[in-house]
């Protein structure tokens, strides 16, 4: 939250519009690290102070206003939070409100639930249901609303608009979560504000919101089983609603008109990928429409196999790999939904393949043609193994190629790491993925500490399971892995050696072992808390506590970070790999790692001159 001020208050400031974006601007510098956006700033000065006057206009001016509020374990924010007392009930009451400055939108190829705005390049999520998933996702993650969930209401506020400039965005249902007033609906607008708030003091009720004690997000695949077998159980916002309701006009128009367009969706770690996907696959399966998922991950296909599809057959054959596709007859799914797409490679053939399809057809190809909506969701700063391409640039251009249309969807916000973008700002500078290292100035939606030795790191990560959180260690791969595990051992190899600290690598294979489980589920499954994940198990899952061991192959020296590719012991790297590759794929690595953890994250390195650089830039938790 940026401001909180009762509506009296702010009204009563001094011209309000300059002086309130210019304290927000400053709020929002100290919180994010960055400057607010033009268009941020514009709606500050211009539809702040129109919903300011209407409460103050409408009686209301005890009400507190709860400004750019941020929504828990996410970097989304409600636009302003209006705390009060409910005239009926006497209890807290809270109104969520969407700002827009819009005097016209229109919906999207006929779908109200996508806007096109005339000011906009690409369409967004109508601000009916924008403003409903914020109330949604509210209820689901404050725990002062729990038992409360009819205390909370939604409305967007198109204060410039009139009502024929936005009439066909009504064609969406309106309900107490979500509804829209225009600027030509103003009475109307202070009426319902009056039927939500009595002319009472709200700070109470503002408290109590704020006090609420936040739920941990759900694991993705705590409940992939009944988001997939039985009905929706994840809350999508904003770009991620607009990703999921793309595809399902598009699988419309395809089924409609035997239409094909290739839709992308792109994101950062933690932006909702995985969570589109199942909501996707969902949907789609409880519909009979005829969709698959695939990755090219061994350890996200088998845990969604296992998870998702226990005790069903149908639905584990569901998920599949990215080579699976090599004989599929054209345009024989209406979706084929691939995530971590930026795991493709340049064909799906191997030395197992049969010499009648070693055609040198692309992968991106291959699933392209199996589908009539083939689906792509990727991160393109998560590559970390050679041969790994997938781009959204190669994805449009194959596309192109095929002329087809091709729909890319951009996800500006995430949700891991306790929803915090300057943490995520944070890891790609410590890198020199995206600028360089800065001290960590803590935000307070996430924690991050360093250890000292491996056995602290691990005391610590030990420490929070006993409190009934997650928790996993993994390293960069500067260890030789024990592939060959023989029913004779009685334990298992301890790879990870860091002076009198040892410990194994996760169990290789798919089967369970001395009551550790296979490698893919080791993200999963509570067992893999004694072994060290590496990236190949660890990406594409979350867990409440990540602790990372930054290997020799990753050090600082004076000023600089040095790759020594020498120090690596992933065998997918080659002497034919070029070096330059080899520095991206290694700070790749370690940016996946360090960006797994829900709740927070502990980091060692095995190299005195890189732990102490860690320790100037991350400050001891008080």
């Amino acid at each position: 939250m940026l401001f909180r001020e009762s509506a009296a208050s702010l009204a009563n400031r001094t011209h309000l519009e300059g002086r309130l974006a210019e304290l927000l601007t400053e709020n929002f510098l100290h919180k994010h690290r960055h400057r607010p956006q033009p268009s941020e700033v514009r709606s500050w000065e211009r539809s702040i102070p129109a919903l300011t006057n209407a409460l103050v206009e409408a009686g209301l001016g005890e009400v507190e206003m709860l400004l750019e509020y941020g929504l828990p374990l996410t970097s989304k924010r409600a636009d302003v939070i209006l705390a009060g007392v409910h005239p009926v009930t006497g209890e807290p009451s809270y109104v969520v409100v969407e700002l827009k400055q819009w005097s016209e939108a229109y919906p999207e190829d006929d779908d109200p639930l996508r806007c096109r705005v005339p000011a906009y390049p690409e369409p967004v999520l109508n601000p009916i249901e924008q403003v409903r998933g914020y109330c949604d996702y509210l209820i689901s993650f404050n725990g002062a609303l729990e038992r409360v969930p009819q205390s909370v209401a939604g409305v967007a506020y198109l204060h410039n608009a009139t009502e024929f400039g936005v009439a066909g965005l009504r064609a969406v249902t309106e309900d107490d979560r979500g509804r829209m007033f225009t600027g030509e609906q103003r009475g109307a607008f202070l009426g319902y504000l009056r039927s939500r708030l009595a002319e009472k003091p709200g700070a109470e009720a503002a408290d109590a919101l704020l006090q609420g004690k936040v739920r941990p997000s759900r694991q993705l695949m705590a409940v992939a089983a009944e988001e997939v077998r039985n009905r929706e159980q994840f809350v999508l916002l904003d770009e991620q609603r607009l990703a999921y309701e793309t595809v399902m006009s598009a699988v419309r128009r395809a089924r409609r008109s035997n239409h094909k367009q290739v839709v992308v969706v792109a994101g950062g770690p933690g932006s909702g990928k995985s969570v589109i996907a199942l909501s996707l696959l969902g949907d789609l399966y409880r519909r009979g429409v005829p969709a698959l998922h695939a990755t090219g991950s061994q350890s996200f296909t088998k845990t969604m196999r296992k998870v998702a599809g226990a005790r069903k057959p149908e639905v584990q054959r569901l998920f599949r790999y990215f080579n699976s596709f090599m004989e599929a007859e054209p345009n024989d799914l209406d979706v084929l939904v691939c995530d971590e797409a930026h795991r493709l490679r340049k064909t799906s053939a191997n030395r197992y393949t049969k010499a009648a399809l070693r055609t040198g057809r692309p992968q991106v190809v291959e699933l392209m043609d199996a589908a009539r909506v083939p689906v792509f969701l990727l991160d393109q700063h998560q590559v970390v193994r050679p041969g790994e391409m997938g781009t959204v640039e190669q994805i449009q251009e194959a596309a192109a190629e095929r002329g087809l249309e091709c729909t890319v969807v951009e996800l500006d916000s995430q949700f891991r790491c306790g929803g915090s973008d300057a943490y995520l700002s944070w890891v790609t500078g410590l890198l020199g993925l995206d600028g360089g290292p800065a001290v960590w100035e803590p935000d307070g939606k996430v924690q991050l500490l360093t250890a000292d030795s491996p056995q602290e790191l691990e005391d610590f990560l030990a420490s929070r399971r006993a409190q009934n959180y997650g928790a996993r260690m993994s390293a960069g791969y500067c260890w030789k892995w024990t592939t060959k595990i023989t029913p004779s051992m009685s334990a298992l190899p301890a790879d990870v050696v860091i002076g009198d600290w040892a410990r194994p690598w996760n169990l290789y294979g798919d089967r369970a072992f001395l009551g550790a489980p296979p490698a893919p589920l080791w993200a999963t499954d509570p067992a893999g808390f004694g072994q060290i994940g590496c990236v190949y198990t660890a990406q594409g899952f979350e867990y409440d506590w990540s602790g990372v061991i930054m290997g020799p192959d990753l050090v600082w020296r004076t000023d600089r970070w040095v790759v020594d590719r020498t120090a690596s012991k992933d065998p997918s790297f080659t002497r034919a790999t070029p070096d330059e590759d080899i520095d991206r794929l290694v700070r790749n690595t370690y940016k996946v790692l360090l960006t797994r953890g829900m709740i927070g994250t502990i980091v060692y390195s095995t190299d005195p001159e890189t732990r102490e650089k860690l320790r100037s830039l991350i400050p001891p938790t008080r």
